[in-house]
């Protein structure tokens, strides 16, 4: 039996569950909603199951519950499967993990090698969201013939960048400033990566991999014998906000397999348990991040400039917070823009989703943007402390890629062709390790795929620009640390003997209200600024609201005695969907009371990663809920 990161409560009063194959005898197949109902029910097992027999000497002696006992269907033995490979994400880097591995178990005449996909989201590519210019070295290598004008199954939304612009903002100017050599987008395209994570998952499956949407892994499965990784659990489904069993209740499943990969993107709800429990951090330091907005438009012909890309920093931010905007020109008359903040900022009445809509507001982009429709927002937590912030990727049974591991490389502003490499590297060692060792019972560590990472580009990248970041928030400043940036683009190239560090972990940067200077936000237009609840409309965003808070706080009376004090309200103004709330209440001793609104959640985990005192702690939902991102 494996054992779980989290276990059920003891519940009183309850018998023992009867046998899980009398559970599904009694029962019938149409139990299970349509998605497990075809894992279970048609999937060819890898071992037939043996002829039934009876035997009149060994029936199970009868027993009747006490009529005052109540059967909770939480104490069931979890359903299980066997696989070789188990991938926990299906974005990028997860995709491509996959797809590698099937390229080449197909080449080796191994059709039957199963790799599973599980994606919390409904449908591949619902909680995606990126700026995005690709670079497409990766897919070039993985899927040469993506772009192909001949290929029937081309990705076909690509659009060629022309040319750059960088630009330092001022409230009312837009000053030309030179960019850095990393920022040059000469034979890169600009696409929706929401669209591009669709075509990449039917690429994916025309080679046989196995893709299960709306299956929420919520626990690491670890082998008894040594700890190491065997797998991964998806979360029980059907439970009342208050943890009981609904009518509609369903047991999660097990997944078990030879390697698991976890492809979780930005700060992971299980990647962080992993971390944890094999210390993966320990030679590297705190990670740092930043939150990304973004909006889509459809724009007025004339304001539209194919295949253009904009990035530009200054305002609106104050000089102590990281950060920029952009804006991408794609498609037939679509922009996308948005506005990256880096979470270690210091003032906690800065809202970064106030900040995106002041820029919009600035000539630089009111002047693409009046006239036309937004037609979709999105907002995700990457990764910003590139190099030196990279943890051990390799564990027993297991390993981090993409963007779980931390590959995104700020000055250049991307990071999935690095994702991909990775979950290629990562694919490439796990053949090889399971080639050589055929014993299932045995515990794999993918040895290679660290020395591989290592010899790859995504190393050499990332050590090149590892002082940029960080120099912003050193004595030098936000000026200094535009000017070192420039000397290291275009003069120390990496090569200097030093790394500079982070200042330490982003939730540790927030002072408190009564130290900074209160920010406040304009009443929003309507046409170029919307308010919050506005812009969550257009995510698609949908939970259940009977169900557990997936946003864990203990104790929200007590969260609200030692928070409001200090920072009044930084969790409503850091989160931008709306989902933390501050409501007026004069029964309460501070004349506010904390309230979560779960339902609003778009999964972004800037909560988990700001909050000052470190007490919410992102857990994923049902399968299949949160954001329905189009083309982000």
């Amino acid at each position: 039996m494996s054992s779980k990161l989290s276990t059920l409560p003891a519940v009183k009063n309850s018998v023992a569950a009867p046998p899980t194959q009398y559970l599904t005898a009694l029962r019938p197949h149409s139990w299970f909603p349509p998605a497990r109902r075809r894992f279970l029910f048609q999937r060819p097992r890898r071992t037939p199951l043996p002829p039934a027999k009876r035997s009149f000497t060994t029936l199970p002696l009868r027993r009747f519950a006490h009529v005052d006992h109540a059967f909770d269907p939480r104490q069931q033995e979890c359903e299980s499967d066997e696989v070789d490979v188990c991938i926990v994400g299906g974005g990028p880097a997860g995709l491509s993990a996959a797809i590698r591995l099937k390229q080449i178990a197909n080449d080796a005449g191994n059709a039957d090698f199963r790799v599973l996909v599980l994606e919390k989201a409904g449908e591949l590519g619902d909680h995606i969201v990126s700026g995005n210019v690709i670079e497409p070295s990766a897919v070039n290598e993985l899927l040469p013939d993506w772009n192909n004008p001949d290929n029937p199954s081309r990705f076909d939304n690509a659009t060629p960048a022309t040319h750059d612009k960088l630009r330092f903002l001022t409230k009312k100017s837009s000053i030309p400033i030179p960019a850095p050599p990393q920022m040059n987008n000469h034979g890169n395209y600009i696409i929706s990566l929401n669209q591009f994570t669709k075509w990449l998952g039917e690429r994916a499956e025309e080679l046989g991999v196995e893709i299960y949407p709306g299956f929420a892994a919520s626990d690491v499965l670890y082998k008894p014998s040594d700890g190491s990784v065997m797998g991964v659990a998806t979360n029980d489904q059907g439970l009342a906000r208050d943890g009981t069993p609904k009518p509609s209740f369903e047991r999660g499943m097990e997944f078990h397999a030879r390697i698991t990969l976890f492809a979780e993107g930005c700060h992971g709800s299980l990647s962080k348990h992993v971390i944890r429990k094999f210390d993966l951090r320990r030679d590297s330091q705190p990670q740092t991040y930043g939150l990304g907005l973004k909006e889509v438009w459809e724009v007025q012909p004339e304001n539209f400039r194919k295949g253009e890309v904009v990035h530009s920093m200054g305002y609106p931010l104050p000089s102590d917070t990281y950060g920029g905007g952009w804006i991408y020109h794609f498609g037939d008359n679509l922009v996308s823009l948005g506005l990256v903040v880096g979470l270690d900022y210091p003032n906690p009445w800065l809202s970064p989703y106030g900040e995106f809509q002041k820029l919009k507001h600035h000539p630089l982009y009111k002047s693409v943007i009046q006239g036309g429709k937004c037609i979709s927002y999105g907002a995700r937590a990457l990764n910003e402390g590139g190099f030196q912030s990279i943890p051990k990727c390799a564990f027993p049974g297991g390993a981090l890629i993409g963007d779980t591991a931390g590959f995104l490389n700020v000055p250049k502003i991307k990071g999935t062709h690095t994702a991909m490499r990775s979950g290629m590297l990562a694919a490439k060692a796990t053949w090889d390790a399971l080639s050589e060792n055929k014993d299932r019972e045995s515990t794999i560590f993918l040895y290679d795929y660290e020395d591989a990472l290592r010899k790859s580009t995504i190393w050499e990248e990332l050590k090149e620009v590892r002082n940029m970041r960080p120099s912003f928030h050193s004595s030098l400043g936000l000026y200094g640390g535009i000017l070192y940036s420039g000397l290291e683009a275009y003069l120390f190239r990496g090569r200097t003997p030093w790394t500079l560090k982070h200042k330490g972990r982003d939730h540790e940067a927030t002072l408190h209200a009564d130290r900074m200077p209160k920010i406040e936000y304009g009443k929003n237009d309507g046409e170029i600024s919307f308010d919050i609840l506005t812009s969550v409309s257009r995510t698609g965003t949908n939970h259940e609201e009977d169900q557990p808070v997936h946003l864990q706080v203990a104790d929200w009376e007590q969260h609200a005695k030692e928070m409001w004090p200090r920072y009044k309200g930084v969790e409503n103004r850091f989160c931008p969907a709306g989902v933390y709330e501050y409501v007026e209440d004069g029964g309460q001793e501070l004349g506010v009371r904390f309230q979560i609104n779960a339902q609003n959640c778009i999964h972004c985990k800037t909560c988990d990663i700001k909050a000052p005192a470190q007490d919410i702690n992102w857990q994923t939902p049902q399968g299949g809920e949160g954001p329905k991102y189009t083309m982000t």
